[in-house]
């Protein structure tokens, strides 16, 4: 609920209607009540303030239309017994405009810690409230007014309030109408970017698998097709097809990933266990595997969330591929430790081939959203002797999520 003045044309009309009511107000007291012209025009600027207020002070209105009316019923005294007390006619429209408005804004009083209460009980206890000060003024000077005039401001204020609720209970539906819209919408876009990471996680598989698929083939069939191997190269292909073949079982596992939604539920239970710090060994044995130069040092406690562990473990995965593959014969240091509350990954090689040192940067970024999910840091950087260093710091207490 905003607390300004309308704009456009509701503006021009609420301004009409505030100055409509202050002059209404001041003539209908000062010409059927005994009441002075100053004092008139300032009951009159009381009721058009309270009519403002349900647009500048939405909670306020109700309250100083009340107290208004309250001090218009002891200060006035009808000139003659026609006259209708204690609710002149303009204080029977103007404090009936206040609550049909308020209330159609749910401003119909001031709730624990500034929330407003809008409910129809509250704004049928202001009507209530409404015809109780009526009452009070008829025991307290019955021969100013007459009961039978309390009945023009029960209806009319009664009817207002009606229209209120009505008002108000159509606003509300549609602002529902329009939240479910908006969840409606953003549904939508999940499920087409669900939709879109299945269409890749296929590709993905046609292309890739297929390569890896073949390599294998080839790998294992090699020691038959070529006669005359050595023992050392046959040993090669056999690491080669068994490197293809984990390869293969982990690029299912990360396609089932992006194939799987979250909310469904069954991630967990179709991803086989997750490498971690214990499968550094075999990583790096692997790579070694290869030609490359790869120093490990692991230096770190068991008790590690199985997120933190997976996190630097393909951090460490991810930065000893690009080592290996931009820097060709260097030395490569992978150093993992624990230091306090927080899991230290450092992969430092030595001086980069400009010639070779390109790619598409997914690598890195993929450590960064990685290590950010976990609340870790990440820094990449180019070293003094031209070599580079991947450092990753991550949150080594349980409970990460």
């Amino acid at each position: 609920m905003s607390s300004r003045w309308p704009v456009g044309r509701a503006g021009i009309w609420a301004a009409l209607g505030v100055g409509a009511l202050l002059v209404l107000t001041s003539t209908d007291l000062g010409q059927h009540y005994q009441l002075p012209i100053g004092a008139a025009f300032a009951l009159g600027v009381m009721r058009a303030l309270a009519l403002a207020l349900v647009w500048l002070r939405p909670p306020w209105a109700l309250p100083v239309s009340l107290a208004t009316s309250v001090l218009t019923a002891i200060v006035c005294v009808p000139v003659s017994p026609d006259e209708a007390w204690p609710w002149p006619v303009t204080g029977v429209f103007g404090h009936s405009l206040v609550l049909a408005f308020a209330g159609a804004r749910g401003a119909t009083g001031l709730g624990v810690g500034g929330a407003r209460a809008s409910s129809r009980w509250v704004l049928g206890g202001w009507w209530v409230v409404t015809q109780l000060v009526g009452v009070v003024g008829m025991v307290l000077a019955p021969e100013r007014g007459s009961w039978a005039g309390l009945l023009t401001m029960a209806l009319l204020s009664a009817v207002a309030v009606v229209v209120a609720d009505l008002v108000r209970s159509r606003a509300d539906a549609r602002q529902q109408l329009l939240e479910q819209e908006e969840i409606s919408a953003a549904e939508r876009a999940q499920r087409a970017r669900w939709q879109e990471r299945a269409r890749i996680a296929r590709e993905l598989h046609d292309v890739v698998a297929h390569h890896l698929s073949v390599v294998v083939v080839r790998a294992d069939s090699a020691p038959h097709r070529l006669t005359g191997l050595p023992a050392d190269a046959r040993e090669e292909f056999a690491g080669i097809a068994e490197d293809a073949r984990a390869s293969l079982t982990e690029m299912r596992r990360v396609l089932r990933l992006l194939r799987e939604n979250p909310s469904s539920g069954r991630a967990d239970s179709e991803l086989g266990p997750q490498p971690g710090l214990a499968d550094l060994e075999e990583l790096i044995a692997t790579t070694r595997r290869a030609g490359a130069d790869v120093r490990l040092e692991v230096e770190s406690s068991a008790d590690l969330d199985p997120a933190v562990e997976l996190t630097a473990y393909r951090v460490v995965q991810e930065a000893v591929s690009n080592a290996v593959r931009h820097a060709p014969g260097a030395v490569v240091e992978v150093r993992v430790r624990r230091i306090g509350s927080e899991l230290n990954v450092s992969v430092v090689n030595g001086p980069v081939d400009a010639a070779i040192a390109s790619g598409s940067g997914h690598g890195l970024i993929g450590m960064r959203e990685r290590v950010g999910l976990l609340d870790g840091r990440l820094h990449a950087a180019r070293t003094a002797d031209g070599g580079y260093r991947v450092e990753a710091v991550l949150p080594a207490e349980r409970g990460v999520e």
